[in-house]
């Protein structure tokens, strides 16, 4: 999806700040649905070490990945990275991204977006940390068995978190490994912060990629229900109160009543103040959600039609121009410019470009 995007101009001062600043992305790009050329993620991965990137949390397995699925995955992904194994670091510690900053070289820490992976078996949690999982989702837009996901209940009642799901959380929380609760419906994002609050209090928990709402319902064109994939103040507010941080997602399709076929830095960095505004400066990182090529995309949306079945959202978005999302190697440097602009410290972009993200990856990691 980023491909194709513009290259956004920015100060040299900016440039030299991304450069000298710990930032860090999260990108959903698994190996077949955002590359399929090894060259392809060098390349994306590339830009991003150029302009100053530290490094990303990557989704290697998605909606609803088996035990297998995930290994063939994470030795697909490994295997590519030592191609160029003097370039990455596979993280593993708060300290392995500083090393990325300090050397020039790439962090490398992985994601899953979807819980089956453990395929029923909870002491695969523990292997999947060893093998360098930071955080997971429960579920993706479905519903599984530890949850209901976004899209579900755009036609099913919101059952929210099963009692599976939170043995998974028992497990994370145990491990070490982040609880992600974007794509999770409202019910389940509810459920899971109150059974953290009882069962785990003082365990931060995250939105890695997730818009606010409220930054669009007002949109002369915005849609009756908004976009299903945006959280609301509260949801926000409510994962904050755990210590945790929030990134808004740097994605066209899912600013409602704008689409715009080329977000623009200004538009980032609103993303960035309105959390910045309803969370306080602690409690907010970035995220581009990057898929990387927009018919990888297309064939993988209706290729899971149960788990897409959003009434046609995200691909009449696409066919309104918001096809792409903020890369950001190409549009980071650029924001600052913005944020600057608007007010805010060195100090605080620093905690919104990667501060508050260690600060929760030190407290959760084991």
């Amino acid at each position: 999806m980023s491909v194709e995007s513009k290259i956004w101009s920015a100060s040299d001062k900016a440039k030299q700040f991304v450069k000298d600043t710990i930032c860090l992305d999260f990108f959903a790009s698994p190996f077949g649905a955002g590359w399929t050329e090894d060259s392809e993620l060098h390349s994306y991965i590339d830009r991003a070490m150029k302009t100053g990137m530290t490094g990303a949390s990557m989704t290697i397995a998605e909606t609803d990945n088996t035990w297998e699925k995930f290994l063939n995955s994470h030795r697909k992904w490994r295997n590519t990275f030592l191609q160029h194994s003097d370039r990455y670091v596979f993280v593993h510690s708060v300290r392995d991204i500083e090393y990325a900053q300090e050397t020039a070289k790439y962090a490398v820490i992985f994601n899953s977006q979807t819980s089956t992976i453990v395929s029923g078996d909870l002491s695969r949690i523990a292997t999947l940390r060893e093998m360098g999982l930071a955080s997971m989702q429960l579920i993706y837009n479905g519903r599984f068995r530890a949850g209901v996901g976004c899209i579900d209940v755009l036609h099913n009642p919101d059952t929210g978190l099963t009692d599976w799901g939170k043995k998974i959380i028992d497990e994370m929380v145990k491990q070490g490994v982040i609880l992600d609760l974007s794509h999770a419906s409202w019910q389940t994002t509810e459920d899971a912060i109150a059974y953290i609050n009882e069962k785990h209090p003082g365990v931060p928990v995250v939105y890695t990629h997730s818009i606010p709402a409220g930054l669009y319902k007002n949109e002369p064109n915005a849609t009756e229900k908004g976009c299903y994939r945006n959280i609301t103040d509260e949801q926000a507010k409510k994962a904050a109160a755990t210590g945790g941080f929030v990134s808004p997602t740097f994605t066209e399709w899912m600013m409602d009543g704008i689409w715009p076929d080329n977000i623009t830095p200004l538009q980032c960095a609103q993303m960035i103040d309105y959390y910045a505004k309803l969370l306080g400066e602690d409690h907010v990182g970035i995220a581009s959600d990057d898929l990387m090529k927009l018919d990888l995309v297309v064939k993988f949306a209706k290729a899971a039609p149960d788990i897409y079945n959003d009434d046609n959202y995200m691909l009449d978005a696409f066919d309104k121009g918001a096809e792409g999302c903020g890369e950001m190697a190409k549009i980071l440097p650029a924001v600052t410019d913005e944020l600057w602009k608007m007010g805010y410290s060195d100090e605080a972009i620093k905690k919104f470009y990667g501060g508050n993200q260690m600060r929760v990856f030190n407290q959760v990691w084991k």
